[in-house]
């Protein structure tokens, strides 16, 4: 490791190209807006341990795991429970011999600074980019599923899985699939509002990806109550325009508005890159407010222990880039680091409901049965687990299976547990 190969211009522009990260990334060339960023505060933690990462009383879990398992993890025995430092981001990028000897050329030249700092730095804003890229994607898998995987060159196929402990009582799914003609995404969420809402949260927006936002802007239900809400009065019922227009009308009927994640990212693993979506399908994560956690840092041994021959700059407190050359052979390396995590505070106030998640077993109407699930139970089982999860509910054995089955599909994740416990199989 030397000195970089162009020590002047290092000298003289390094701090200024840091500090304007560029508006042009993965190949799109309108600005990419980190939510990580604005809805997270930073905290610095001196500790760095796992254990040190908590919020309102709640520890983070970190499991290794295989990088093949399921998300979310069902069976938390089948993993180790681990306990280490917050995980250390980065990545490095250099300029090769073809491309430094051109850049010799155009300092002979003369008169072609631009396109020499161009060449020169333009691996600063990827790398500082990889980073945010990095958080960024963490940030979103974690608000959507309650748990996000951080994998390392070193893993040996082994990755580190954070569980945020998003409660099962918080996760619902619907009363029909949104891709059914007969869903009801206005009765889903307002049920999910409602159970909310007996806790003491008061729910106020719905983050959702494209195609979740596709179908429900397209569905009779919406199409009808935005109607109505336009005063509208024909035969042909109008379309909801744009996420504008609907939100005007859901925060007027229901309190909520509706954010639309659409966020693709570029993954590279042995020189093979592929795009990836951090978002979980067909989740709509509800919060009630949009600050949701910290982005929880500390400090690198290398801000301590600097290497003399290596030019450094800090990057939004948090990112340390690095440039230096090498001559075996001569390379112009650019590198960043940080040590940060993405923690969700109060996840007993985020609510997840999966708009493909729900029970639509065809019924036989008038027998003493009840299928759940493809598998007949009695009826009166069906009843007594649903006053089980939920008491007071006004069913009874008399009640049509169509009623129950909507009964169920209102059910959070805990409670629908609850209620299949005293599930009797039918003789």
């Amino acid at each position: 490791m030397e000195k970089s190969l162009f020590p002047a211009w290092v000298d003289k522009f390094f701090k200024s190209f840091a500090l304007k990260a560029s508006e042009t990334v993965n190949g799109t060339k309108n600005p990419l807006t980190y939510l990580h960023k604005t809805m997270l505060r930073k905290t610095f933690s001196t500790t760095l341990k796992w254990g040190s990462v908590s919020s309102n009383g709640a520890i983070v879990r970190a499991d290794v795991v295989a990088l093949d398992s399921s998300l979310p993890l069902k069976r938390r025995d089948s993993v180790q429970t681990a306990s280490g430092d917050i995980p250390k981001l980065g990545m490095k990028m250099y300029l090769n011999e073809t491309i430094m000897t051109e850049l010799r050329t155009l300092l002979a030249i003369g008169g072609r600074e631009a396109e020499v700092l161009r060449n020169l730095f333009s691996d600063t804003k990827k790398c500082i980019n990889g980073v945010y890229e990095t958080l960024e994607f963490m940030f979103l898998e974690a608000l959507s599923t309650g748990v996000t995987l951080i994998t390392g060159d070193d893993s040996t196929g082994l990755g580190i899985r954070i569980d945020f402990g998003h409660p099962d009582d918080n996760k619902f799914g619907v009363a029909l699939p949104w891709t059914n003609a007969n869903a009801t995404p206005i009765d889903d969420i307002n049920n999910v509002i409602a159970q909310a809402k007996v806790k003491g949260n008061k729910l106020s927006y719905l983050l959702m990806d494209m195609n979740t936002w596709n179908l429900f802007k397209a569905n009779t239900q919406v199409k009808n109550e935005f109607a109505f809400s336009l005063g509208f009065v024909g035969s042909t019922i109008p379309n909801v325009p744009n996420v504008d227009r609907a939100n005007e009308f859901l925060k007027a009927s229901y309190g909520v508005t509706i954010q639309i994640i659409d966020r693709q990212m570029l993954v590279e693993q042995n020189g093979k890159r592929t795009v990836t979506t951090p978002w979980a399908a067909n989740i709509v994560c509800f919060l009630t407010d949009l600050n949701v956690g910290t982005l929880t840092y500390g400090a690198l041994a290398e801000e301590s222990f600097p290497v003399k021959q290596v030019d450094y700059q800090k990057v939004d407190d948090l990112i340390l880039l690095s440039k230096y050359g090498t001559n075996d052979p001569v390379r112009e390396f650019t590198s960043s680091q940080a040590l940060a995590l993405p923690v969700l505070d109060n996840v007993d106030s985020i609510y997840l409901m999966d708009v493909t998640d729900s029970v639509e077993d065809v019924q036989i109407e008038g027998d003493a049965n009840f299928l759940y699930k493809t598998v007949l139970y009695t009826k009166a089982s069906a009843i007594a687990g649903l006053n089980l999860a939920n008491p007071g509910q006004p069913l009874t054995v008399g009640s049509s299976d169509a009623a129950i089955l909507k009964a169920i599909n209102k059910l959070s994740d805990e409670d629908e547990l609850v209620f299949a416990s005293a599930l009797v199989p039918a003789v």
